[in-house]
């Protein structure tokens, strides 16, 4: 092999080094971006769940004054019934 081509080849194979050393950098760059938008997810995901629960405890809470509500209503009709009978 002629030393022009071991010389280019060594050129390469340098270059692609440079490149892998690149690549690495990019996905470790990458892997703690994606481990910080994962993390944030699953805040984002439990903050969801408590929201879901917090709003089905407030419609069972406003269901049951309503019924009470109700109830109510119904006991004065039925008072006033009786009052003028």
């Amino acid at each position: 092999m002629s030393l022009e081509k071991m010389e280019t080849l060594e050129v390469r194979v340098r270059g692609l080094v440079e490149l892998i050393q690149e690549l690495k950098q990019a996905n470790e760059s990458l892997q703690e971006q994606l481990n910080v938008v994962q993390e944030d997810l699953s805040r984002q995901e439990a903050l969801a769940r408590e929201w879901e629960e917090e709003r089905v405890n407030i419609k069972l809470r406003i269901e049951k004054v309503l019924g009470q509500l109700d109830s109510l209503e119904t006991s004065e009709a039925g008072l006033q019934e009786a009052v003028h009978d």
